[in-house]
């Protein structure tokens, strides 16, 4: 009844097949806890991202938060692609993304109360993530939410930026708990 661990699926928005799914494996009892409190947006967390038949895709991690969250986004071989840095005092909620060697690819921003986020650079838009809210019955114990995601044909499908787009899309969710 109670959501302590995440799990999502990723579907192609014409089809309604799943592409994608997301867990958490292995969800510790204070982490658990600490998802019912003010503090949710502290706990560690180690998001599995595979294939509808379970070949990992992605990993995304993160250690226990203070104050800002910086996130490692992993391959399929458990090799650092890249991650997200939240940025201090950012009146919009922002991350730098960089890639395998820190160097920033783009900014992730966007205002939770709109309900949109962008990843760009120097004014080109790489792709928009936008949350849509599934209503009040799927709210009451659960953050069960839609996220609608767009990636510009600026971002080549074999580059390793389009991993961390997707990977930007659970990030929104586990970090900012929007």
């Amino acid at each position: 009844m109670f959501q302590a661990s995440n799990d999502y699926s990723v579907v192609d928005p014409d089809t309604g097949e799943e592409i994608l799914h997301g867990h958490e494996p292995n969800v510790g009892f204070f982490t658990k806890m600490l998802r019912f409190t003010w503090f949710k947006r502290m706990p560690p967390f180690d998001m599995h991202i595979t294939t509808p038949d379970g070949d990992p895709v992605l990993y995304i991690t993160r250690g226990i938060s203070l104050f800002l969250s910086n996130v490692d986004v992993l391959d399929e071989n458990d090799e650092h692609i890249g991650g997200f840095n939240q940025k201090l005092f950012s009146v919009v909620n922002a991350f730098n993304v960089s890639g395998d060697e820190d160097k920033t690819l783009c900014s992730l921003h966007g205002k939770w109360a709109e309900w949109e986020f962008q990843l760009e650079k120097n004014g080109v838009t790489y792709a928009t993530i936008t949350r849509t809210w599934t209503g009040i019955d799927k709210q009451r114990f659960t953050s069960a939410d839609d996220y609608i995601l767009d990636i510009s044909d600026e971002v080549p499908k074999d580059h390793p930026l389009r991993m961390l787009i997707v990977g930007a899309v659970f990030c929104i969710d586990m970090v900012l708990n929007v």
